[in-house]
Protein backbone atom coordinates (compact mmCIF):
# COMPACT_ATOMS: atom_id res chain seq x y z
CA UNK A 1 0.00 0.00 0.00
CA UNK A 2 1.19 3.60 -0.21
CA UNK A 3 0.06 6.80 0.94
CA UNK A 4 -1.13 9.07 -2.49
CA UNK A 5 -2.14 12.69 -1.78
CA UNK A 6 -3.31 11.44 1.69
CA UNK A 7 -5.18 8.56 0.36
CA UNK A 8 -4.41 4.72 0.73
CA UNK A 9 -3.97 2.97 -2.13
CA UNK A 10 -2.42 -0.25 -3.68
CA UNK A 11 0.97 0.03 -4.64
CA UNK A 12 0.40 -0.99 -7.98
CA UNK A 13 -2.59 1.24 -9.06
CA UNK A 14 0.38 3.80 -8.94
CA UNK A 15 3.00 3.54 -11.89
CA UNK A 16 5.53 5.80 -10.57
CA UNK A 17 5.76 4.33 -6.92
CA UNK A 18 9.20 2.56 -8.86
CA UNK A 19 9.75 4.29 -12.23
CA UNK A 20 13.19 5.24 -11.67
CA UNK A 21 13.17 8.33 -14.26
CA UNK A 22 10.62 10.05 -11.50
CA UNK A 23 12.46 8.46 -8.04
CA UNK A 24 16.28 9.13 -8.78
CA UNK A 25 15.95 11.21 -12.80
CA UNK A 26 17.10 7.73 -14.23
CA UNK A 27 16.52 9.11 -17.43
CA UNK A 28 17.67 10.09 -20.36
CA UNK A 29 15.74 12.13 -23.05
CA UNK A 30 15.19 13.63 -26.91
CA UNK A 31 12.85 16.23 -27.86
CA UNK A 32 12.22 16.46 -32.02
CA UNK A 33 10.43 18.54 -34.57
CA UNK A 34 8.82 16.57 -36.90
CA UNK A 35 7.70 18.60 -40.28
CA UNK A 36 5.44 17.20 -43.12
CA UNK A 37 5.80 13.32 -41.15
CA UNK A 38 9.71 13.96 -41.46
CA UNK A 39 11.54 14.19 -38.04
CA UNK A 40 14.14 16.89 -38.68
CA UNK A 41 17.86 16.18 -38.17
CA UNK A 42 16.82 12.42 -37.34
CA UNK A 43 20.66 10.85 -37.38
CA UNK A 44 21.59 13.66 -35.10
CA UNK A 45 19.43 12.87 -32.89
CA UNK A 46 19.55 9.35 -32.91
CA UNK A 47 23.40 9.39 -32.27
CA UNK A 48 22.73 11.21 -29.47
CA UNK A 49 20.45 9.18 -27.79
CA UNK A 50 22.24 6.00 -28.01
CA UNK A 51 25.78 8.06 -26.82
CA UNK A 52 23.50 9.72 -23.66
CA UNK A 53 22.67 5.80 -23.12
CA UNK A 54 25.92 4.51 -22.97
CA UNK A 55 27.72 7.34 -20.63
CA UNK A 56 25.12 6.31 -17.85
CA UNK A 57 25.01 2.62 -18.61
CA UNK A 58 21.51 1.54 -19.91
CA UNK A 59 21.17 -1.84 -21.56
CA UNK A 60 20.29 -0.38 -25.94
CA UNK A 61 17.93 -3.00 -27.12
CA UNK A 62 19.01 -4.76 -30.14
CA UNK A 63 16.03 -3.71 -31.84
CA UNK A 64 16.84 -0.29 -30.84
CA UNK A 65 17.68 0.80 -34.99
CA UNK A 66 17.31 4.54 -35.69
CA UNK A 67 14.84 2.87 -38.11
CA UNK A 68 12.95 1.81 -35.12
CA UNK A 69 13.49 4.85 -33.52
CA UNK A 70 11.86 6.85 -36.30
CA UNK A 71 9.26 4.22 -37.15
CA UNK A 72 7.85 4.82 -33.42
CA UNK A 73 7.81 8.75 -33.20
CA UNK A 74 6.15 8.76 -36.87
CA UNK A 75 3.65 6.20 -36.05
CA UNK A 76 2.41 8.09 -32.50
CA UNK A 77 2.43 11.48 -34.60
CA UNK A 78 0.39 10.17 -37.54
CA UNK A 79 -2.38 8.53 -34.49
CA UNK A 80 -3.14 12.36 -33.33
CA UNK A 81 -3.00 13.55 -36.45
CA UNK A 82 0.29 15.87 -36.13
CA UNK A 83 2.31 14.98 -38.89
CA UNK A 84 2.33 18.64 -40.36
CA UNK A 85 4.35 19.71 -37.68
CA UNK A 86 4.74 18.54 -34.26
CA UNK A 87 7.08 18.19 -31.30
CA UNK A 88 7.52 14.97 -30.02
CA UNK A 89 9.82 13.99 -26.69
CA UNK A 90 11.27 9.99 -26.33
CA UNK A 91 12.13 9.48 -22.95
CA UNK A 92 13.89 5.99 -22.30
CA UNK A 93 14.49 5.03 -18.31
CA UNK A 94 15.96 2.65 -16.50
CA UNK A 95 13.48 -0.18 -15.59
CA UNK A 96 12.40 -0.36 -12.43
CA UNK A 97 14.02 -2.11 -9.36
CA UNK A 98 16.77 -1.09 -7.05
CA UNK A 99 17.38 1.77 -5.07
CA UNK A 100 21.00 4.06 -6.57
CA UNK A 101 22.40 0.58 -7.36
CA UNK A 102 19.37 -0.69 -10.11
CA UNK A 103 18.71 -4.31 -10.11
CA UNK A 104 18.71 -4.00 -14.17
CA UNK A 105 20.41 -2.03 -16.90
CA UNK A 106 17.13 -2.87 -19.39
CA UNK A 107 15.46 -0.02 -20.32
CA UNK A 108 11.88 1.28 -21.37
CA UNK A 109 10.58 4.42 -23.37
CA UNK A 110 8.16 6.66 -23.77
CA UNK A 111 7.06 8.86 -26.86
CA UNK A 112 4.66 11.78 -26.44
CA UNK A 113 3.54 14.37 -29.15
CA UNK A 114 1.89 18.06 -29.55
CA UNK A 115 0.91 19.94 -32.13
CA UNK A 116 3.10 23.07 -33.54
CA UNK A 117 1.94 26.26 -35.37
CA UNK A 118 4.66 26.51 -37.81
CA UNK A 119 6.54 24.33 -40.28
CA UNK A 120 9.71 26.22 -41.00
CA UNK A 121 11.63 28.27 -38.88
CA UNK A 122 11.16 31.61 -38.57
CA UNK A 123 12.40 35.28 -36.31
CA UNK A 124 10.71 36.44 -33.28
CA UNK A 125 11.60 39.76 -33.24
CA UNK A 126 9.55 40.33 -30.47
CA UNK A 127 10.88 41.76 -26.78
CA UNK A 128 13.22 38.90 -25.39
CA UNK A 129 15.35 39.93 -22.21
CA UNK A 130 17.52 37.70 -20.21
CA UNK A 131 19.45 37.82 -17.35
CA UNK A 132 22.37 35.59 -15.47
CA UNK A 133 21.07 32.74 -13.07
CA UNK A 134 23.33 32.75 -10.16
CA UNK A 135 21.60 30.44 -7.93
CA UNK A 136 22.78 27.60 -8.98
CA UNK A 137 25.88 26.26 -11.07
CA UNK A 138 26.84 23.97 -14.20
CA UNK A 139 29.56 21.66 -13.34
CA UNK A 140 31.90 20.88 -16.14
CA UNK A 141 31.84 17.13 -17.05
CA UNK A 142 30.61 14.76 -19.65
CA UNK A 143 26.76 14.77 -17.82
CA UNK A 144 26.43 18.24 -18.19
CA UNK A 145 26.15 17.46 -22.41
CA UNK A 146 23.62 15.46 -22.63
CA UNK A 147 19.97 15.11 -21.79
CA UNK A 148 18.85 13.67 -18.42
CA UNK A 149 15.54 13.80 -16.85
CA UNK A 150 17.52 15.57 -14.05
CA UNK A 151 16.41 19.30 -14.73
CA UNK A 152 16.04 21.02 -11.21
CA UNK A 153 18.55 23.62 -12.18
CA UNK A 154 16.53 24.84 -15.49
CA UNK A 155 13.54 24.12 -13.81
CA UNK A 156 14.46 26.68 -11.14
CA UNK A 157 15.78 29.02 -13.08
CA UNK A 158 12.80 28.84 -15.10
CA UNK A 159 11.15 29.83 -11.72
CA UNK A 160 13.44 32.99 -11.34
CA UNK A 161 12.95 34.24 -15.08
CA UNK A 162 9.28 34.03 -14.68
CA UNK A 163 9.34 35.66 -10.65
CA UNK A 164 11.66 38.61 -12.60
CA UNK A 165 9.76 39.25 -16.01
CA UNK A 166 12.31 37.77 -18.40
CA UNK A 167 12.12 35.39 -21.35
CA UNK A 168 14.91 33.10 -20.07
CA UNK A 169 17.91 33.18 -18.39
CA UNK A 170 21.71 32.93 -18.87
CA UNK A 171 23.25 29.95 -17.30
CA UNK A 172 27.41 30.15 -15.64
CA UNK A 173 29.49 27.12 -14.37
CA UNK A 174 31.47 26.43 -11.83
CA UNK A 175 33.91 28.91 -13.10
CA UNK A 176 31.52 31.29 -13.63
CA UNK A 177 31.85 31.40 -17.17
CA UNK A 178 28.81 31.61 -19.84
CA UNK A 179 27.39 27.76 -20.62
CA UNK A 180 23.97 28.28 -22.04
CA UNK A 181 20.74 29.36 -21.41
CA UNK A 182 17.56 27.55 -20.05
CA UNK A 183 16.41 26.24 -23.10
CA UNK A 184 19.16 25.85 -25.65
CA UNK A 185 22.31 26.82 -26.71
CA UNK A 186 23.52 30.47 -26.46
CA UNK A 187 25.29 32.44 -29.54
CA UNK A 188 27.55 35.79 -29.26
CA UNK A 189 28.36 37.92 -32.50
CA UNK A 190 31.29 40.20 -32.28
CA UNK A 191 31.75 41.72 -35.36
CA UNK A 192 32.04 39.43 -38.00
CA UNK A 193 33.28 36.43 -34.97
CA UNK A 194 30.08 34.08 -34.25
CA UNK A 195 30.87 32.67 -30.93
CA UNK A 196 29.74 29.86 -28.78
CA UNK A 197 30.83 28.37 -25.48
CA UNK A 198 32.68 24.52 -26.31
CA UNK A 199 31.14 21.70 -25.00
CA UNK A 200 33.84 21.32 -22.32
CA UNK A 201 32.57 24.24 -20.78
CA UNK A 202 29.27 22.28 -19.78
CA UNK A 203 26.67 23.30 -21.91
CA UNK A 204 24.60 20.66 -24.36
CA UNK A 205 25.66 19.13 -27.23
CA UNK A 206 23.27 20.25 -28.33
CA UNK A 207 21.65 19.28 -32.24
CA UNK A 208 20.39 23.13 -33.42
CA UNK A 209 23.89 24.15 -32.59
CA UNK A 210 25.65 21.40 -34.61
CA UNK A 211 23.11 22.44 -37.34
CA UNK A 212 24.11 26.35 -36.85
CA UNK A 213 27.75 25.96 -37.02
CA UNK A 214 27.78 24.16 -39.73
CA UNK A 215 25.60 26.53 -41.91
CA UNK A 216 27.83 29.90 -40.54
CA UNK A 217 30.98 28.12 -41.16
CA UNK A 218 29.77 28.50 -44.98
CA UNK A 219 28.80 32.32 -44.80
CA UNK A 220 31.33 34.67 -46.00
CA UNK A 221 33.19 36.72 -44.10
CA UNK A 222 32.11 35.34 -41.13
CA UNK A 223 34.51 33.76 -38.52
CA UNK A 224 33.20 30.87 -36.28
CA UNK A 225 34.62 29.88 -33.14
CA UNK A 226 34.31 27.74 -30.23
CA UNK A 227 35.10 30.11 -27.00
CA UNK A 228 34.95 30.57 -23.36
CA UNK A 229 32.63 33.21 -22.70
CA UNK A 230 32.29 35.82 -19.89
CA UNK A 231 29.11 37.45 -18.57
CA UNK A 232 31.25 40.49 -19.62
CA UNK A 233 31.95 40.12 -22.91
CA UNK A 234 27.94 39.86 -23.21
CA UNK A 235 27.17 43.54 -22.65
CA UNK A 236 30.11 43.83 -25.74
CA UNK A 237 28.65 41.75 -28.01
CA UNK A 238 27.06 42.86 -31.65
CA UNK A 239 24.12 40.39 -31.40
CA UNK A 240 23.05 37.49 -29.42
CA UNK A 241 20.87 34.42 -29.33
CA UNK A 242 19.69 31.17 -28.83
CA UNK A 243 19.12 27.68 -30.44
CA UNK A 244 17.13 24.53 -30.04
CA UNK A 245 15.35 22.39 -32.38
CA UNK A 246 11.63 23.60 -31.22
CA UNK A 247 12.45 27.04 -31.67
CA UNK A 248 15.54 27.82 -34.79
CA UNK A 249 17.05 30.88 -33.43
CA UNK A 250 15.73 33.52 -30.75
CA UNK A 251 17.02 37.36 -31.07
CA UNK A 252 18.05 38.12 -26.80
CA UNK A 253 16.76 42.07 -27.90
CA UNK A 254 18.46 42.74 -23.88
CA UNK A 255 20.89 41.53 -21.59
CA UNK A 256 21.01 43.73 -18.32
CA UNK A 257 21.40 47.61 -19.76
CA UNK A 258 22.39 46.24 -23.22
CA UNK A 259 20.22 46.71 -25.61
CA UNK A 260 20.51 44.39 -29.04
CA UNK A 261 18.89 45.87 -32.20
CA UNK A 262 21.04 43.77 -34.56
CA UNK A 263 19.65 40.66 -35.55
CA UNK A 264 21.09 40.36 -38.91
CA UNK A 265 23.08 36.94 -38.87
CA UNK A 266 19.86 35.46 -36.91
CA UNK A 267 18.05 36.15 -39.77
CA UNK A 268 20.60 34.83 -42.47
CA UNK A 269 20.74 31.85 -40.58
CA UNK A 270 17.24 30.87 -39.84
CA UNK A 271 16.53 31.57 -43.53
CA UNK A 272 19.79 29.07 -44.43
CA UNK A 273 18.39 27.04 -41.82
CA UNK A 274 15.44 26.64 -43.88
CA UNK A 275 16.60 26.09 -47.30
CA UNK A 276 18.87 23.33 -45.77
CA UNK A 277 15.47 21.52 -44.70
CA UNK A 278 13.57 22.38 -47.86
CA UNK A 279 16.56 20.50 -49.53
CA UNK A 280 16.00 17.20 -47.55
Amino acid sequence: MINFNGNIAAQDDNILTQNRAFLYGDGVFETLKIINNKILFLEDHYFRLMSSMRVVRMEIPMNFTMEYFEEQVLKLVQEKGLSASARARITVFRNDGGLYLPKTNEVSFLIHATSLDNTLYSINTASYEVDLYKDFYVTKQLLSSIKTTNKIINITGSIFAHENGLENCILLNDTKNVVEVLQGNLFMVMGKKLITPPVSEGCLNGVMRKQILALAKKVEGIEVSEEVISPFDLQKADELFLTNVITGIQPISKYRKKDFTNNNLAHLLVQKLNESISEN
